[in-house]
Formats: C-alpha cells, structure tokens, sequence
C-alpha cells in the first residue's frame, strides 16, 4: 500500500511539472517569435512526444526490395592494423605528443571544474578522450584494482576516440572528454565521499566516455523523420543512446580492446547493466521524468551523521550516477564563460549544419536549426531557465552545499546572455512623434 501511494506521488508530481512547464513555454511562445523558437525548441528536445497514429490504406504492392541484414552494428570501422603497444613504451599521458610539458600543465586541473578541455584537446594531437580517461583510471588506481593491462586500455581508448567524428562540430572526442573530466568531478564531490564502489567509479566514467560515440550530427528526431536505419534498428526508442551503446560494447570486441578482461562474470555483467542505464538517460526527451524522479529523492534523502547520502538499494544509487551523467552532460552553461561560448558556437554550428540538411530534403526546420533566424542568446537563457538552472539547482540540493559555486557560475553566465540579446528599438510615443 505504502508503494502504490509513493508511486501514485511520483505521478502526481511529474504530470504537475509538465502542465507547469508546458503553461510557461506557452507564454514564452506568445512574447515574439524568438520566444515561440525557443518554446519549440524546449518542447521539442525535452519533452516526450505523444504522437497521433493515422490509421492508412495498405498501399499497392511494389516490387520487393533487396532485403539487407539489419543484424550489423553500423559505424564499428575495420582496423586496417591493429595497435600494439609494448606497456613499456607508452608516453606519461598514454599519447606521444611534442607538447608534453603543457600537457601536463593542464592535467594538473584534472579534479577542478571548468578545466581547459579545448587545450587539452590542442597539447595532445586531438587526444583529449584518450589522455583525460588515462588520467583519471590512474589518478584512482581503477587499473590496478581491475588489473586493466595499460597497452591493452590505450588501445581501446584509441579505438574509441577515433569513432567519434572529427566533422561533427559538437558531439566529438572533445566533448565525451569533458563529459568523462566532468563526470570524475561530481563523483568527488564530499557528499558522495565513500558512496560508490570502485566498479561503479568505473561504469560511470565508461559511460561518460562512450556516451556519444559514433554521433552523426543531427538528432534522433531527424533520424526517425528521415526513416535512418538506425531509427529503424531502434523502433525510434533513443535511437541514438541504443547505437552509442551498442558501438561502445561492440569495440571492447576488437583485438587487445577487451579492458573488462580481468573482471567476473558477475562484475561484468554488473557494469554492463549500470552503463546501460546511464547512456540511456543521456537521451534529453527523457529530461523531465529524471529531474522528477532527483527533486523527489532530495525531499526524502538520507544522509549519515557526517553529511554523506545514504544509498542502500541499486534504484537509488543508480538514479544517482544517471543524474550525475546527464548533468555533466548539460554542464557547459556551468562551465567559465570562455568555455561556455566556445560550446555554444559549436552547438550552434551542428544545429544549422542539420537545418541545411532538412532545407535541402524540403522537410520542415527543427527548432532552433534555421541559420536564417536563430536567436541564440533567447536560447541560451531559455536553456539555462527551463532546463539547466531546475536540473543543477535540484542537484545542489542533494549534495548540498557541494554545488553552489557551479549554481553560482550558471546564473552568472545566464546574466551575461540576456544582457547580451539585441534590445528592441521602443516605439515612439506620440509626443515624441508630435516634437519631431
């Protein structure tokens, strides 16, 4: 009884938050067009879509197509030489650079937020995945507790990073980087000291680092839109959330990639179960179901006597590292303005880049994808109000006071681009008319 109440709670609350966040977006709609840009645009990326089905004639029968096999996992590229490393040759960040000495300038900021992900990527011959995950499983000695072989974890990392697309402006090597140096940051936070195993540590930064992997560039609404085989392959459930995960374990296939090797049957099937969950929570249609299901873990949390969470039972504790990821996920308004803008200028290009795409195949423009009359600041401090802000400030309230400089950071960054959006000229008044 007492668990269909706290269910029936859970519901009650959700639908509220949707019929509040819907009544707002209406008015922000209503403001101006810019306003109705980015009331769609929230609508569309956050927000589950219920879609009407309309019920067609069966058409004429065509002629039958060649039947290809839908069974292979697309975009794992064939090694033309596999990499082999001697454990006793690798460089001191896992990547040989000339820049060595800058590199490890910026590792010294590894556990602080708002690292220079950017040089990074730039001191280590675009590597910044590779060299900030071989950090970080050294930094907490996850190699040696599950006895990775090094040679056999710069291959995978390699591996990986080369399967996210260096023409995508947005969703790249960088990008998984900062979500993985972002990810290791809130997992040290002093209200999760001691909270999670080594095995979890573990499956979050794997997540984190095969979270977009093989990312084409646009998003899963113009892949089920455009019929793609991955929308087919996935029935438009997370397209793209089922294929970066399928390409992630699928790598850990190819030769000296298995960095898993070592661990039991139960740990590997542990993990495997923790970063699924994980990356699917990466999908944002499923924003508003796990921001609910976080603001009512923060009214009933427990905590011990000096301040850390208690979390005894697998659905909170991975309710806990989903949020974590999907916050280092939407962290880059929390991020130094410099960082900010940077991600904001690539969001931007791989959103128009789309627009072009379904301009040129005559479809309907997504939100926010139409270079012609984007208002990306609007946007900015849309995303921040509606999204970002909600998620982060319930997040500080569970690990309280952890997060307040980042909740800081964020309104600050928020003041900076509404004080940034083109100020409409005010009508004149009559007088004014009548003095002229």
């Amino acid at each position: 009884m007492l668990l269909l109440a706290l269910w029936f709670g859970l519901w009650w609350r959700l639908r509220q938050f949707k019929r509040m966040l819907n009544r707002e977006l209406t008015q922000l709609s209503e403001t101006s067009r810019s306003g109705n840009q980015v009331s769609n645009f929230i609508a569309n990326t956050f927000l589950e879509k219920q879609h009407d089905v309309e019920i067609l004639s069966p058409p004429s029968k065509e002629k039958e197509k060649k039947k290809r096999p839908m069974s292979q996992i697309s975009g794992v590229k064939k090694a033309t030489q596999s990499p082999s490393l001697a454990s006793a040759c690798i460089p001191r960040f896992g990547v040989n650079t000339p820049h060595e000495s800058q590199l490890a300038k910026e590792i010294e900021d590894l556990s602080r937020w708002g690292m220079d992900i950017f040089k990074l990527a730039e001191y280590s011959g675009n590597r910044p995945l590779t060299v900030i995950m071989y950090s970080i499983f050294q930094e907490r000695d996850l190699l040696k507790t599950f006895k990775v072989p090094i040679d056999t974890f710069i291959t995978f990392m390699m591996t990986l990073e080369d399967h996210y697309h260096m023409d995508v402006a947005y969703h790249n090597n960088i990008h998984a980087a900062d979500v993985v140096q972002s990810t290791h940051v809130l997992l040290s936070t002093p209200a999760l000291e001691a909270v999670f195993t080594d095995l979890e540590i573990m499956a979050a930064l794997f997540a984190s680092a095969i979270h977009d992997v093989d990312h084409p560039g646009v998003t899963n609404q113009f892949l089920i839109n455009t019929s793609s085989e991955l929308a087919l392959m996935y029935n438009d459930a997370s397209v793209l959330e089922n294929h970066h995960l399928a390409v992630g374990f699928k790598l850990l296939q190819e030769e000296n990639c298995d960095i898993f090797q070592n661990l039991s049957k139960k740990q590997k099937d542990s993990l495997r179960k923790m970063v699924i969950d994980m990356v699917l929570a990466t999908d944002m249609s499923k924003h508003m179901n796990f921001l609910a299901d976080m603001k009512t873990m923060v009214e009933t949390k427990k905590v011990t006597s000096l301040g850390v969470l208690l979390l005894d039972n697998y659905s909170d504790r991975i309710q806990v590292l989903q949020n974590m990821v999907h916050c280092a996920d939407l962290s880059n308004p929390t991020k130094p303005l410099e960082l900010y803008r940077k991600w904001t200028d690539r969001i931007m290009v791989e959103f128009f880049t789309q627009g072009d795409r379904e301009r040129d195949k005559g479809m309907e423009i997504s939100p926010m994808c139409d270079k012609h009359n984007a208002s990306i600041e609007k946007t900015q401090v849309g995303f921040i109000d509606y999204i970002v802000h909600p998620l982060w400030e319930t997040w500080a309230d569970l690990v309280h006071p952890d997060a307040q400089d980042i909740l800081d950071t964020l309104e600050d960054n928020r003041e900076w681009y509404q004080s940034m959006i083109p100020r409409s000229p005010s009508p004149t008044s009559p007088d004014e008319r009548h003095a002229e």
